[in-house]
């Protein structure tokens, strides 16, 4: 009998390219007698971006699954590291399909573009999809037309969407994966009493270099030293608790304070063997938000090329609006500031014995006790 399991196929059926390749349907090529040539690249320009799409989020999804746990398996760490490591190499492809898009002149696009009214890319739904699994919030975003964002999609689409909003987000797993960090407290160590020494030792030096240069005038030392502030400045949202909450309420924050001082400290010793994957996933959501706003910056560039302050396709303001999500849309802003209240390796608290065999690998500890 026929192993159908493993029975043979054909690149083309394999990968449906019957199906891929007889998708792309010029509008100008149906309605005109000479249709113009730049509209093929740019059906398929953005069908590309749609399967990228599609890969981010089945990627996105897995990391998901992982993190939905009260616990998660350090060998998933890893796995998650390696596939939004993919999500960052998937984005920067989309960076440079806007140089390829790029290659057709303003007035190619303005030969096909009456006949794109009123499509938008705004009606991506697997973006908007993207944007909520990452954690964007409703109040974060710039309204479209002064509507919702999911208003542009069908119902099922849109009970999708809020349902994702209203359930756990990457943001809020990573959060509460931060929080279970268990090496702030051990033993006598206190990291937070040891950090605030640290940064005091740091600012002082600093400031007597300030104090004491020859180059500097009376005027610039005191302008230098308030620059340099202390303690009481942006060192507050880690020093004091009241003060972190007061800036959340205020929108000024979104990462509670114990994941804030996990990913600091996650920062500050990610040389330390188990640390390591835990700062690369950090790196990775960094990357993925620098990588959307370089996009989102690249895309409102483009559009500015091409058609100058135009009003949209889909009715939106064009350059301005898409600029300005590159401005406000950020997810993981709160790990951006973390490199704020960093401190130089050599003011680094020294991590006492038991913590030290903890965060390391117990035969390297044994050798060099040897």
């Amino acid at each position: 009998m026929e192993n159908k399991k493993y029975a043979t196929i054909h690149y083309h059926s394999y990968l449906q390219l019957d199906k891929v390749l007889d998708a792309q349907h010029p509008r100008s090529a149906a309605l005109e007698a000479n249709p113009a040539h730049e509209e093929m690249l740019f059906i398929i320009v953005h069908q590309a971006y749609e399967l990228w799409f599609k890969q981010i989020l089945h990627e996105m999804q897995s990391v998901f699954e992982m993190f939905e746990q009260n616990h998660v398996d350090e060998r998933n760490v890893g796995t998650a590291v390696a596939r939004l490591n993919r999500v960052v190499e998937i984005l920067k492809l989309l960076i440079q399909q806007i140089h390829v898009l790029e290659t057709m002149t303003p007035l190619d696009f303005l030969d096909f573009r009456n006949y794109l009214f009123p499509a938008s890319g705004f009606q991506s739904f697997q973006f908007r999809k993207l944007e909520v699994m990452l954690g964007l919030p409703e109040k974060g975003r710039l309204t479209y037309n002064n509507v919702g964002y999911a208003s542009v999609f069908p119902e099922a689409q849109q009970e999708e969407l809020n349902k994702i909003a209203s359930g756990r987000t990457l943001f809020d797993l990573v959060e509460d994966w931060l929080e279970r960090t268990p090496f702030l407290q051990v033993g006598e160590f206190r990291f937070l009493e040891q950090y605030q020494m640290a940064v005091k030792n740091m600012l002082q030096r600093e400031a007597d270099a300030i104090t004491q240069s020859e180059y500097l005038s009376p005027h610039e030392r005191e302008m230098r030293l308030k620059m340099l502030g202390g303690t009481d400045t942006y060192f507050q949202s880690v020093l004091d608790p009241q003060k972190h909450e007061a800036m959340r309420e205020s929108g000024d924050l979104r990462l509670s304070y114990n994941a804030t001082i996990a990913a600091l400290l996650i920062n500050l010793y990610r040389e330390e063997p188990i640390l390591h994957l835990p700062f690369n996933l950090l790196m990775c959501l960094i990357d993925i938000d620098e990588h959307l706003t370089t996009w989102r910056y690249r895309h409102s560039q483009m559009v500015l090329r091409m058609l100058g302050r135009k009003i949209g396709t889909g009715g939106s303001s064009g350059y301005d609006y898409l600029h300005a999500t590159a401005v406000k849309h950020h997810v993981f802003k709160d790990l951006h500031n973390i490199s704020t209240l960093l401190i130089p390796r050599s003011e680094l608290p020294e991590l006492p014995p038991e913590l030290k065999k903890e965060l390391g690998f117990h035969f390297s500890l044994v050798k060099n006790e040897e």
